[in-house]
């Protein structure tokens, strides 16, 4: 059994005994959501499809920024942003999937597996930097409050850490030709031998060492570029800052719509933990443990546990709901025009 089973079934379980101990606030939740004025809730809707076209745009102002993507109408970038983040929810991997899917789909307009990578790559790291720095600001925000407690700053700083540790240790390995190779042929002679494990040996040699090489240093090459123009991860960054405000504004939508007004950022801090939980956990979107982080800390920040229970999992199931009916229309219509899409696809 894999570390990351271990820790599903361990999240799991803490869920069902949440549950058990939580049957009063979820009796009350239930109530609550009786009085959800439902024409406020609909922006949900329209609010989740721009969320979404904003997160592509994390990737794309990127590779537009290195003239990539010139070919690619502007309309195909949002469809394939809502195909990523279907892809991510139907196919768990903390985001594995949707980094193999969108190469695969950015292949179709001859971009490099590498170049397709760091872009995300960008994706990803733009979009943590632009959450510590607005969960600083929450922190001083909470501070001007009066509401502050000991375990919210750990919250907030743990993310922080996590998100340095992360980044650093991508620097270190991209920072040098050297380390890239030696990091190559661990993921060749691992990644071999774990496909041989699970394929019951049917499977070897799987990975090559020239197409993995390439691969890492098709990033260096952007990598070394990124250093020498940083301007280019100011758009990336920017909309880093849209994302983040736009994705919590989503769960503020559905509280306002309860009738529930309170500060924000609590919900900004409680959103990053829930988060990286959903990143470990292999339910789809991360489903279960998401929640269970969320309302979690929001209770510990002082906001109603049932108010909380109600408003966290409406909105997860609505954004759940939208992200499988819209992502899967052009994911369908993906698969049709250019073929079976699979994790293999993107090696090459």
């Amino acid at each position: 059994m894999s570390f990351k089973t271990l820790l599903s079934i361990v999240t799991l379980s803490l869920i069902a005994i949440m549950i058990f101990f939580s049957r009063k606030e979820l009796f009350q939740a239930w109530e609550l959501l009786t009085d959800v004025n439902i024409w406020i809730l609909l922006l949900l809707i329209p609010s989740q499809i721009a969320v979404y076209y904003v997160g592509g745009e994390m990737m794309f102002s990127y590779l537009r920024a290195k003239g990539s993507i010139s070919k690619i109408p502007a309309r195909d970038q949002t469809r394939m942003a809502l195909e990523m983040n279907f892809v991510n929810h139907v196919l768990p991997s903390g985001g594995v999937s949707g980094i193999s899917y969108m190469t695969w789909r950015l292949s179709k307009y001859d971009i490099s597996a590498g170049r397709a990578t760091m872009a995300q790559l960008v994706r990803y790291a733009m979009a943590f930097v632009a959450y510590v720095a607005l969960v600083l600001i929450a922190v001083v925000i909470i501070t001007i409050d009066g509401n502050i407690n000991r375990w919210i700053i750990f919250a907030s700083f743990s993310v922080v850490l996590i998100s340095v540790v992360g980044g650093v240790s991508g620097v270190y390995v991209l920072s040098s030709r050297r380390r890239m190779w030696r990091f190559a042929d661990k993921v060749v002679r691992h990644g071999n031998m774990i496909i041989k494990k699970v394929t019951f040996g049917r499977k070897k040699g799987v990975l090559q060492y020239a197409e993995v090489e390439k691969f890492f240093t098709d990033m260096h090459f952007d990598y070394m570029a990124l250093r020498r123009d940083r301007n280019i991860l100011k758009g990336p960054f920017l909309w880093g800052i849209v994302y983040t405000l736009g994705d919590v504004a989503l769960y503020l939508i559905t509280f306002w719509a309860m009738g529930i007004i309170f500060n924000p950022a609590p919900l900004l801090i409680a959103y990053g933990m829930a988060s990286i939980a959903g990143l470990v956990v292999v339910t789809p979107g991360g489903t279960g443990a998401y929640e269970a982080v969320m309302i979690g800390f929001l209770a510990i920040s002082g906001i109603d546990k049932s108010e909380a229970i109600a408003g966290v999992v409406l909105t997860r199931v609505i954004l759940l709901l939208g992200t499988i009916v819209f992502g899967y229309v052009f994911y369908q219509r993906a698969i049709l025009r250019h073929g079976k899409f699979s994790n293999a696809s993107s090696r090459g």
